[in-house]
């Protein structure tokens, strides 16, 4: 095998699997590639299941440095990479792949309260499903989970602002890494 051949097939897929581009923030950097995981897995939501890796190998992956401003932003890139899951701060789908959503809209006594998330040198405007006899602060004083869901979010770098805006509608955010701001 040749290595251009072996660069083309860095894993082989079972009938179980399937292959999804992703990004993960971390204190310093910025990763995407794709990732293997089971068919009936939802990668969107995969950090916050029991099924979730405790290294998540990203495959063709590159990294961005995201504490030193450049410009144009220089990624490194690699044939894998492999991120310890408890360093991930944010976590979602690369555009345009995206999942249907994790909750039935006509679900009564909800609503999606606006909310900044503020990870790093990275900001994630967006919404977070709210009970509507709760408020943000109320939730996560009483919610224990280690990631919370974002949706239909807008991210941007403080640092880099030649990244521009990302539009995903669906982002993890580790729960005690970040800042929630109530937007007005």
């Amino acid at each position: 095998m040749t290595q251009d051949t072996a660069q083309e097939h860095l894993y082989l897929l079972t009938p179980e699997d399937k292959t999804a581009q992703v990004m993960a923030y971390t204190t310093t950097k910025l990763f995407w590639g794709e990732v293997v995981a089971k068919k009936d897995i939802r990668v969107s939501t995969w950090l916050r299941t029991t099924a979730a890796p405790e290294i998540l190998t990203l495959y063709r992956g590159k990294v961005l440095v995201t504490t030193t401003p450049s410009n144009p932003p220089k990624p490194y890139a690699f044939s894998e990479i492999h991120l310890p899951a408890e360093t991930i701060l944010a976590f979602h789908l690369l555009p345009p792949a995206h999942d249907p959503p994790d909750y039935d809209p006509t679900e009564p006594n909800r609503y999606m309260n606006p909310t900044t998330v503020l990870i790093g040198t990275f900001q994630f405007d967006g919404h977070t499903r709210l009970s509507s006899v709760t408020n943000l602060g109320k939730y996560l004083e009483v919610t224990r989970e280690t990631f919370t869901s974002l949706y239909d979010v807008e991210i941007r770098s403080s640092v880099m602002p030649a990244l521009g805006v990302m539009k995903i509608p669906f982002v993890l955010v580790r729960q005690m890494a970040s800042a929630f701001c109530l937007r007005s």
